[in-house]
């Protein structure tokens, strides 16, 4: 179970880095956020396709925390289509974490409240790393709400504590407390021994 802690980059999404390159690679041009939503407002698709690039691994991060694997990538794109259709309501741009990470919650919460569709779909079985990655996942999503999407952004998204606190609008110091606390609970749940400093295997 050790070992599966490093096997979580297989639940991300397709094409996750090619998305934090893309976001690394948006940073170093001089469009700050606040400038992207403006330009996205006024109608601007590459703006809000540099947006989506930023903020994909945090929303992915966030329904992970909330449903099924399987259902995560659907519903990540729902939430990017809903920022998308709405975001004219955005008064302030700078609120736009907070406000694209409120969407993903409540279509994550939503998606769970929703009946079961009534399709049988044959089970397969997953590789073997795969299935210990997902025992992990399914640990972390029994820890409390506070450290899962954190716990998530790292070790699935692989992205770092400044990231996660740049893309949630959380201060470094919280990000990197869930962190340390998250991984202790966690590695308690999976039964493996917690020794020296916790965070040091989920900090950058």
């Amino acid at each position: 179970m050790e070992a599966a802690l490093t096997l979580m980059p297989q639940l991300a999404r397709p094409g996750r880095l090619a998305d934090a390159a893309a976001a690394r690679e948006g940073r170093g041009v001089a469009a700050s956020l606040s400038d992207l939503v403006g330009a996205a407002q006024r109608g601007d698709r590459a703006a809000f396709r540099a947006i989506y690039d930023r903020f994909v691994g945090v929303v992915h991060s966030v329904v992970l925390a909330r449903v099924p694997p399987a259902d995560a990538a659907d519903l990540v794109q729902d939430v990017f289509l809903a920022a998308y259709e709405r975001l004219h309501t955005l008064r302030e741009p700078a609120a736009f974490p907070g406000w694209i990470l409120a969407i993903a919650r409540n279509r994550a919460s939503d998606h769970r409240r929703a009946p079961p569709s009534g399709e049988l779909v044959e089970p397969s079985v997953p590789p073997v790393p795969v299935a210990e990655a997902r025992e992990v996942l399914a640990a972390i999503t029994a820890l409390p709400e506070t450290y899962r999407e954190t716990l998530i952004m790292r070790l699935v998204e692989g992205l770092t504590g400044p990231e996660i606190a740049e893309h949630t609008g959380m201060q470094p110091g919280s990000v990197r407390v869930h962190l340390h606390r998250g991984m202790r609970l966690l590695r308690e749940r999976l039964g493996i021994a917690v020794g020296g400093d916790a965070s040091e295997e989920v900090e950058p």
